[in-house]
C-alpha cells in the first residue's frame, strides 16, 4: 500500500459529542490559544483534540483559549512580554522566522528525536519550519490550491470542467453571458483572501520553477513571467469574472453562491473543503475540485504547497513538556483520522504514512483523493508555492493589499511587482525570509 494512502472506513459523525468528559481532566497544565471557530469546530476540539489528549495524557491538562482575529496581535504581545501560551499557533512559517530569531520559541530538535518525527513527518515540511539550522515548527496542516466547481451548473450549460488556462477563460465568458459570476469570491472576512488569486496566477502561469528562483533570491520578482502573470489576474477582474461584489462577500457567502448554482467555479484552497457538506446538504457529490489550470508549457496543474499554520513552543512555556505532548498527538493516526472525520481541510497532518489512517464514510471521497494528489505532489518534488507559506510578512502583506491597487487602477502591474520586489529584497538581506526547500 502506497505510503499515503487513505483507508476509508465506518468512522462515523457521532465521532464528537459537545463536550467530552475528559476535557476537564486534572493534571499539569498545557495552553493552547486558538483562532476563531464555528460551535461544532469548538465542539470537535474539545472532543477530538482536548479530549483525546487528556484521557491518553492523565498527567497533562490541555485547554484551548479561542482568540479569534486578534489572535496574531496578542500573541506577538505576550510573547514579548513572556506571558505566552505553551503551544505557539502561527498562521504559517512566515509568521516563525521573526519569532525565532527574537528568542521566543524553543527549539524542538530534542522533542523532534525523541518522539520520533523526523521519521513521521514528511522532510519538505520539518525543512520549513527550521531557522539558522534549527527546527522552531511544526505545520499543524498542509493545503493547496485549485478550482472548485458546481457539477450541476456545468451539466445544465452544457460546460466541461476546464482542463486548460483558454478552456478556463472561455467558461468564464460563457458565465458572464448567461448572468453567473464566473469565480465565486470575496474578501469581506479576510482581505488575505487576494492572495489566493495571486499565488494561483504566480505558480499556473509564471510556473513554480520561476517562483522558487525569485524566492532564493535569484530572478526578480519584477521578471516577465510574473508581469504575464499579474496581466491576466487583472484580466480576469476587469472582465468581471470576480463579480461586483467582491468587497462584500465572506468565505462562507461566496462558497454559498457556488453550492446555489450562481457560480459555476471558486479558485481558492482546500479548507473549503470544510463547507461541502454544510451547503451542498444531500448533493456534496454535485461539488468538485481539480488543480488549477496551467499555462502552456507547464504541463499537468500545478498544486501551490501551503502550510496554513504552525505549531511551536514558547522559550517561556512552563510546561515544554506538556506542549510537546500536545503537538506529537496532533500526529496521531488515531487524531488524524478522527478530527478529519469531522472536520476536513484545516487538520491535514503531514504525516509520512497514512495508511493507518481511516477517515468517516461519510466525508466526500474527493477531500481523501484530493489530499492524496498533494501528498503525491510533495512526495515526488513536484509542486508549488504560496505566498502566505514561502514570503516574508512584510513582502506578503504588499502583495496582498497592493493587487487591489491594480484592480482599481491606482497602480501599474510594474508598480505593483516591484514594490513586492523591494520589500523582498529588504527582508532577504535581514533574514526574513522563510526556509525554501531545494528543488
Amino acid at each position: 500500500m502506497d505510503r499515503r494512502t487513505f483507508l476509508v472506513g465506518g468512522l462515523g459523525a457521532s465521532l464528537v459529542p459537545l463536550m467530552n468528559r475528559f476535557a476537564f481532566a486534572a493534571g499539569q497544565p498545557v495552553s493552547w490559544w486558538y483562532e476563531s471557530a464555528a460551535p461544532a469546530q469548538q465542539a470537535a476540539i474539545a472532543d477530538v483534540l482536548v479530549g483525546g489528549f487528556n484521557a491518553a495524557h492523565p498527567e497533562y491538562s490541555l485547554a484551548v483559549d479561542y482568540r479569534g482575529s486578534e489572535l496574531d496581535k496578542q500573541m506577538r504581545v505576550a510573547l514579548l512580554s513572556g506571558n505566552g501560551p505553551d503551544v505557539v499557533y502561527t498562521a504559517g512559517p512566515s509568521y516563525v522566522a521573526p519569532m525565532a530569531r527574537a528568542g521566543q520559541l524553543l527549539a524542538l530538535d530534542d522533542y523532534a528525536k525523541k518522539y520520533g518525527w523526523n521519521e513521521r513527518i514528511l522532510p519538505v515540511f520539518l525543512e520549513m519550519g527550521r531557522y539558522d539550522g534549527k527546527l522552531y515548527a511544526v505545520p499543524k496542516t498542509y493545503e493547496t490550491l485549485g478550482l472548485f466547481y458546481n457539477k450541476a451548473v456545468l451539466a445544465k450549460n452544457g460546460w466541461k470542467v476546464p482542463a486548460t488556462l483558454a478552456e478556463l477563460e472561455a467558461l468564464a465568458d460563457e458565465a458572464l453571458k448567461a448572468k453567473l459570476v464566473p469565480f465565486a469570491s470575496g474578501n469581506a472576512g479576510w482581505r488575505g483572501n487576494n492572495e489566493h488569486y495571486v499565488t494561483i496566477v504566480f505558480n499556473s502561469i509564471a510556473g513554480p520553477d520561476n517562483v522558487y528562483k525569485a524566492l532564493k533570491g535569484e530572478l526578480p520578482w519584477t521578471a516577465e513571467p510574473f508581469v504575464t502573470a499579474i496581466d491576466r489576474l487583472n484580466s480576469w477582474w476587469q472582465k468581471g469574472y470576480f463579480g461586483p461584489d467582491y468587497f462584500s462577500l465572506e468565505t462562507e457567502q461566496f462558497f454559498a453562491q457556488m453550492a446555489a448554482g450562481r457560480s459555476p467555479m471558486l479558485p481558492s484552497g482546500t479548507w473549503h473543503f470544510q463547507y461541502i457538506q454544510s451547503y451542498f446538504k444531500d448533493n456534496a457529490d454535485d461539488c468538485g475540485f481539480v488543480g488549477f489550470p496551467s499555462a502552456d508549457g507547464l504541463g499537468d496543474p500545478v498544486y501551490a504547497l501551503g502550510v496554513g499554520s504552525t505549531l511551536s513552543i514558547a522559550a517561556a512555556s512552563q510546561n515544554p513538556d506538556g506542549a510537546a505532548a500536545a503537538i506529537d498527538y496532533v500526529f496521531s493516526p488515531e487524531f488524524y483520522s478522527k478530527m478529519n472525520s469531522v472536520w476536513q481541510g484545516e487538520w491535514n497532518t503531514p504525516l509520512e504514512d497514512l495508511s493507518m489512517v481511516k477517515i468517516s464514510s461519510e466525508v466526500p471521497a474527493l477531500y481523501a483523493e484530493s489530499m492524496k494528489a498533494l501528498a503525491d505532489a510533495v512526495g515526488d518534488n513536484k509542486y508549488g508555492y504560496t505566498s502566505w507559506t514561502f514570503l516574508p510578512p512584510a513582502t506578503n502583506t504588499q502583495l496582498i493589499n497592493g493587487i487591489e491597487e491594480v484592480w482599481l487602477g491606482r497602480a501599474t502591474v510594474a508598480d505593483y511587482l516591484g514594490q513586492i520586489d523591494a520589500a523582498f529584497r529588504e527582508e532577504l538581506a535581514d533574514g526574513k525570509v522563510p526556509a525554501v526547500p531545494n528543488r
